[in-house]
Parts: C-alpha cells; structure tokens; sequence
C-alpha cells in the first residue's frame, strides 16, 4: 500500500516520518504528495512523487484524487488542513468504495471543530472551562478578537483600548469578543492527542508554545504535566474522532485553572517534535488501517522537556523552469 499526504504544503517532517515507517513495513511502498502547485511545495519536492490537484472547490476534485490513487497504488490518505476536512469526511464512504482509507474524523465533529462557538460548548459539555464570549455591546478589556471559523492566527486581534477597535470588528459577526487569558498568567500548550478508529484516547503529549510563527510553533518543548490527566478525565472518548488531534489549551503558571481553546482534527504543524519525542503516531496510523491491528493506550512513550528550534531549509529543484 501507498501513502497520500494532501495539501502537503511544507509539511516535509510529516512527511518524512511516514516515509521511514513505511519503509519498516515494505521498502518498496510509496510516500506521495499532493497539492495545488507542487513545484513550489518543499513536501511535495521530498516525496516518492507527487501530484497536481485542482483547488479543493472545484467540484472534480475528489474524482480526480481518486483516480490518482487508483492509478498508483495509493490505499491510504492523510489530510493535513483544516478546509479539505470535510469535503474528506464526506466523500469517505466513496473512497472507501475505491478502496482508499481517510484517516478523518466525522464530518459532525469536524464540523464542531470548525465553528469556534460550537467547540466551546463541546468542551462545557466535557467539564472544560473556556474564555467567556461578549457581546459586542457589552465587554471588558483587554480583550482577544478572532473568527469563528479562523485558522492559522488569521485576523486575530488583540484589544486593550476602546480606540484600538474599529467598525469592521463590531459588524463583522464571524468576530468572537473574548475574555483576554493572561499570557504573563498562563502558558499556551498545543497537546497532540491520538484517538483509535473507536474514537478512545491512546496517547497524550501537551507542547508548550514558546515561539509562534504563521500560527504554527516554531520553537515548542514537551511537557509532562497535569494536562495529560486532565484529558485522559474529560476526553477518554470522543465520538467521531480518530488518528491524530490538536488541541490548544491554556494552563495558569500556579493555580489550577485550565481553558480548552480550539480542537484541530489533524496532524498540526508542530506534531513533529512529539514524534521525535517518542509519540509516534504514523506507525499507529500503519498499524491501525494497514495491519488492522489494535492500539495499545501508551501515555509514557515520549520524553519529557524535549526542546525543538526550528530553522529553515533549502529544497533546491534543478532545471526548473516555472
């Protein structure tokens, strides 16, 4: 069986990690990319082969994805943005039919994944604190501003004067008034949580976020601490989730206050440094929809305080010719 990874992007670590797994499994299968200009995708230039695919809108997208992995032996999908998700989810007993997997969540909870609202109320149902939302006639400042349905850290804002507010943040109603969370208060953890096809916790790593850059973690390090108790108590299971999460919460330096903040039904940007770590969750993935094995819980399988600093690289292409 061959691998896809979609909308690859820069997503070169990911997609070295399946490729070295794979490689365990059967040295002659393929790790492929796709995306909309794989020339110019530093995943796409690292791959076994990649693909050029139309804009996730048009409306042969899917027919073309699966003709491509009919066509090359490609039996197993893995999504790594927010807006192919459910256009995945929804068409996946239609891959399935072709005999290609999707490791995607439901299209219900990638739906609540997607409206910031509708997450927060799945995490009070979960016993999970949030930021308390505003109304816009009514707030206290500071405050944070970001969109309902945002990625990426796209047209955030953050408000401590009255003056810094403008008409375009009180009639735009995608834009969410939230109580500020401290950051000289708090620290910001993405965690990567790993759910088996019944939807059961297997595995938690929380990652502090040091520096951020483009919304993704470019200096992080793990941490072993109350967060991986704490999502083992409120989200043991979550119906229609599987594979690989993120999720973003905030932790108060001292006292016992924890603030769930979005969930991303995804490998994130920074999942790298939990794979190094330990937490590997291709070799899950191979083993859960290639072997048809079960996946032990394992929340001890990854080292604690392991620092990542990312840097830039070169993927040089010869020859090209644009």
């Amino acid at each position: 069986m061959n691998i896809l990874i979609t909308s690859a992007g820069r997503r070169v670590s990911l997609l070295r990690a399946f490729q070295k797994e794979l490689k365990k499994i059967n040295p002659k299968s393929q790790v492929f990319a796709s995306d909309m200009n794989p020339s110019l995708s530093a995943a796409c230039q690292t791959a076994d082969a990649y693909f050029e695919v139309p804009r996730l809108s048009d409306p042969t997208y899917i027919d073309v994805l699966i003709d491509l992995c009919k066509k090359n032996g490609i039996g197993l999908i893995i999504p790594t943005i927010d807006t192919e998700l459910a256009i995945l989810a929804k068409n996946k007993e239609l891959l399935a039919a072709n005999n290609i997997q999707a490791v995607i969540a439901s299209t219900d909870f990638i739906g609540k994944c997607r409206d910031k609202r509708v997450i927060h109320d799945f995490f009070e149902s979960k016993g999970i604190a949030i930021a308390k939302e505003y109304s816009k006639d009514n707030f206290e400042l500071p405050m944070f501003i970001k969109p309902s349905d945002g990625s990426r850290s796209v047209d955030t804002y953050l408000i401590r004067s009255k003056e810094e507010l403008t008409d375009y943040h009180f009639q735009n109603d995608k834009l969410m008034f939230l109580e500020y969370i401290d950051h000289d208060k708090f620290d910001e953890f993405t965690c990567d949580l790993y759910y088996d096809k019944k939807g059961d916790l297997k595995c938690v790593v929380p990652r502090k976020r040091i520096v951020v850059r483009d919304g993704e973690v470019n200096t992080g390090v793990t941490a072993r601490n109350e967060l991986v108790d704490y999502i083992k108590e409120h989200l043991s299971t979550i119906e229609g989730a599987t594979g690989c999460l993120t999720a973003q919460f905030f932790k108060h330096h001292t006292e016992p206050k924890i603030y769930g903040i979005e969930i991303n039904p995804r490998f994130g940007g920074g999942y790298p440094l939990s794979y190094l770590a330990g937490a590997n969750y291709p070799k899950w993935i191979l083993e859960e929809y290639v072997s048809d094995k079960e996946i032990e819980a394992d929340f001890d399988c990854w080292e604690d305080d392991l620092l990542m600093i990312r840097y830039d690289d070169e993927i040089l292409v010869h020859g090209y010719k644009g």
